[in-house]
């Protein structure tokens, strides 16, 4: 069977693994109450999350490199087996702490499926526009499980004959099928010489990222962000970037070839895409409190399944467009509605219309975000040698992801601090006791129902929640600044028939 027969089953197998990967953290999200209910641990229920987030993160760009250096198949193969065995071990956890170091191994499977799943569509294809278009479809994906991934999650744990483990299950069929589906769908040629893997790189980059990110997640949560351990886990963040920047210059093979970066469009497009990882995961983070705590709903669905349906229409129609129009346009118009987005978002109260705030979702998902998902990676993989392909698609979701970091961390800080000083004005004018200051200074408490407080306290606690939510939205409206400036400056490309080297399969 020849390859462009095969690439109908090869796109399958692809699509298969990225929906069961994009679909686990929502299903997780949606469950969460049930898993707790069951194994316990509230206190260290958000190390679900963290430690899916972690590993994840800090290995994508091991296994771009990786596939670049021993080939997209063996690596993806290996990627999707370590997410289908965390999947069956979650599912098996008696206690959080196994569930958590399940996530791990999930976590790790999922840094590889991700970015090898772009590099598989641009290596085996001969037609730029096919694998434009397709990058758009997969980035879609994304939309796909996010408005999917809540309600199958809450169906799932609450269905007395399921219960929250199928939840993890429900992977397995997917990706058993991706795998066999690939095996046969999929040749590659074999390298005849011998990679030299960067070990000492692959160390600092691994240790850098989790240090940075821990700092991130812990810092004014757990602990100060002025206490030791944060400042220590800071310290040593900067001191392996700064070990790690030494180690690839001399590299004969490193795990991130600096080089790329000299090419403007990579370099902008990672600026652009932790912009957009910035504003997306803020959002994300504080909409769900706008919706019920501000403007009243019962929950956040009619806030967020707006924005993420249209997300993956965006993705969609930003993999056709930019075989059609220059990169830098797509994406200066995507932050320029993103900054004026900001804007809106800092400006909705509780008496906005809620036809108003739909309205907001459907244009932050549809042109802010879609998009940049498929466009980013399709700049990427047009502006970079076909060795270094597998790097640079893992390069973009890194960027996003710790911009998203980043900025859902700045963007609490924000809200907290400002929550915080607003309840101490409060509590002193009404002679409140001070150590309630602490108890009421998050803006969750309005979120959960039948709150034992009295009507004044929650009517000012509510005024409150959304003047620090606007405060904190001055982030994404920063975000969204640097974003359309930056892009600006990262060249008149377009997607284009590569002259050379398109093809790696057999």
């Amino acid at each position: 069977m020849e390859q462009n027969k095969r690439m109908p089953l090869v796109i399958l197998a692809m699509a298969l693994g990225l929906f069961m990967a994009s679909l686990d953290n929502t299903i997780v999200s949606a469950s969460i109450s049930e898993v707790i209910k069951d194994i316990e641990g509230f206190d260290k229920m958000s190390w679900i999350f963290t430690a899916y987030m972690l590993a994840s993160t800090s290995t994508m760009l091991v296994f771009g490199k990786m596939s670049d250096l021993f080939g997209r198949k063996l690596f993806y193969l290996i990627g999707i087996s370590l997410f289908l065995i965390g999947s069956a071990l979650c599912g098996t956890a008696q206690n959080i702490d196994q569930l958590i170091a399940y996530r791990v191994i999930q976590g790790i499977g999922s840094g590889a499926i991700f970015p090898i799943s772009f590099t598989i569509i641009y290596s085996i294809s001969t037609d730029p526009k096919q694998a434009a278009k397709m990058s758009g479809v997969f980035a879609g994906i994304f939309g796909i499980s996010s408005v999917l991934g809540p309600q199958i999650g809450t169906w799932i744990s609450e269905a007395s004959w399921l219960g929250w483990r199928w939840c993890f299950y429900v992977n397995v069929p997917f990706g058993i099928l991706s795998i066999i589906t690939l095996l046969f769908a999929l040749k590659e040629s074999k390298s005849n010489q011998k990679p030299k893997v960067d070990y000492l790189g692959t160390i600092l980059l691994v240790s850098s990222t989790v240090l940075l990110l821990l700092a991130l997640e812990w810092g004014g949560k757990d602990y100060a962000w002025d206490s030791v351990q944060i400042i220590g886990m800071f310290s040593g963040a900067a001191f392996s970037i700064v070990l790690f920047l030494l180690v690839e210059r001399k590299a004969k093979e490193p795990i991130l070839p600096l080089s790329i970066f000299k090419n403007k469009m990579v370099l902008g497009t990672s600026i652009v895409v932790f912009c957009q990882g910035a504003i997306m995961f803020s959002a994300i983070t504080y909409l769900p409190i706008l919706s019920v705590a501000v403007i009243g709903n019962e929950n956040s669905n009619s806030v967020l399944t707006p924005m993420m349906f249209p997300i993956m229409i965006g993705a969609i129609l930003g993999g056709f467009l930019c075989t059609k129009v220059p990169f830098r346009t797509i994406m200066a118009f995507s932050m320029a509605v993103g900054i004026f987005e900001a804007y809106l978002l800092g400006s909705i109260t509780h008496d906005t219309a809620k036809w108003t705030v739909t309205l907001v979702m459907i244009t932050m998902g549809l042109i802010v975000l879609g998009p940049l998902m498929s466009v980013s990676q399709n700049a990427v993989a047009q502006s970079v040698e076909m060795k270094y392909i597998g790097i640079a698609s893992s390069v973009v979701g890194f960027w996003r992801s710790i911009g998203g970091v980043i900025g859902a961390a700045i963007t609490a800080t924000i809200v907290n601090n400002d929550l915080k000083e607003k309840m101490t004005e409060f509590a002193s004018a009404s002679k409140m006791p001070v150590d309630k200051i602490e108890q009421l200074a998050k803006p969750e408490i309005l979120m959960q129902e039948n709150v034992q407080l009295p009507p004044q306290v929650i009517e000012f606690m509510r005024d409150a929640v959304e003047t620090a939510l606007h405060h904190g939205f001055i982030l994404a409206l920063i975000a969204g600044i640097i974003g359309f400036l930056v892009s600006l400056f990262v060249g008149r490309d377009r997607y284009q028939m590569r002259k050379s080297g398109v093809n790696e399969a057999a």
